[in-house]
C-alpha cells in the first residue's frame, strides 16, 4: 500500500506540485478554523507557514540529493534535518507575537500559536513526503480544533474551580461582592483588586479565583453575583 507513494517521493515535477498544493490546503484548512473565530492569526498565515516549512524541507532534500550526484565532487556537506530545526525555532517567535495577556490577567492565542506551530510540523512532513503521517495529523489537528472545544467548554463550565473578573462602583461595596460569594458556598482562594483612576480603569476592579464547594454550573454563580446592585460588569476568564 505504501508503495503507492514511492515515487512522490522522490524530488521531481509531480512530487514538489503535490507537496506544495498539500501544504497550502492544509495550513489553509487550519486557518479557516482560527479566522471564524476572529483570531490574530487566520487563513493566510497558517497557509504562508504550512508552505514555508515545505520549501525549507523540500530544499534540504533537494540539496542532499544533489550532493550525492550532481555534486559530488565539491567539499561542501549538508544536514537535511537541521532546515526542519530552524523552522521549529523561527515559528516560536512568530507563535509568541500572537500570545497576549490581557488587562483582566487573561491569557490569549496559546490556541492560535500552537496551531502555527502544528501547521510549521505539518508543512515539515509534507516536504519530506511522509504523506500518510500528513493524512493522519490532518485529522487530528483538525479534531483538535474543532470538536475538542465542544468537550472543554463542557468540562470547564462544570469545574469547580472558576475565575471571575468584577467591575464595581462604588469601592467599599467590595465587601458585598465577597458576602455574596461565599453565601453561594464557594471558597475564595485569591482576590487581585484594581482601585482604578480616572483615565485607563475609571472602575474599580476585582479578580476572584474561586473553588465551588458543590459543582454546578459556573453561570449560576455568575447570575447571584451580577443581580447586586453595585455591579457595572462581570465575566468568567
Amino acid at each position: 500500500m505504501l508503495e503507492l507513494f514511492d515515487g512522490l517521493r522522490e524530488v521531481n515535477t509531480a512530487s514538489l506540485l503535490l507537496r506544495l498544493v498539500m501544504a497550502m490546503l492544509f495550513g489553509g484548512l487550519i486557518g479557516m478554523e482560527r479566522g471564524r473565530k476572529r483570531r490574530g492569526a487566520g487563513f493566510r498565515t497558517y497557509m504562508l507557514v504550512c508552505v514555508g516549512a515545505a520549501l525549507t524541507m523540500i530544499l534540504g532534500q533537494y540539496q542532499g540529493q544533489m550532493l550525492a550526484t550532481r555534486w559530488s565532487d565539491l567539499s561542501a556537506s549538508t544536514d537535511v534535518v537541521r532546515y526542519g530545526a530552524q523552522v521549529i525555532n523561527g515559528v516560536g517567535f512568530l507563535g509568541a507575537g500572537t500570545v497576549i495577556v490581557t488587562g483582566r490577567q487573561e491569557v490569549k492565542g496559546l490556541t492560535t500559536a500552537a496551531c502555527l506551530w502544528a501547521s510549521a510540523c505539518a508543512g515539515l512532513a509534507i516536504g519530506a513526503g511522509f504523506y500518510e503521517c500528513v493524512l493522519l495529523g490532518l485529522v487530528l489537528i483538525f479534531l483538535c480544533v474543532r470538536l475538542l472545544p465542544i468537550l472543554e467548554a463542557h468540562l470547564v463550565e462544570h469545574s469547580k474551580n472558576i475565575n471571575i473578573y468584577v467591575e464595581f462602583t462604588p469601592l467599599d461595596h467590595i465587601d458585598e461582592i465577597i458576602g455574596c460569594i461565599k453565601a453561594q458556598n464557594v471558597q475564595i482562594y485569591d482576590v487581585d483588586i484594581d482601585w482604578g483612576n480616572k483615565t485607563n480603569a475609571p472602575h474599580p476592579s476585582a479578580l476572584f479565583t474561586l473553588r465551588m464547594r458543590v459543582r454546578k454550573p459556573h453561570s449560576a454563580l455568575i447570575a447571584a453575583i451580577s443581580e447586586l446592585d453595585c455591579i457595572r460588569k462581570i465575566d468568567e476568564v
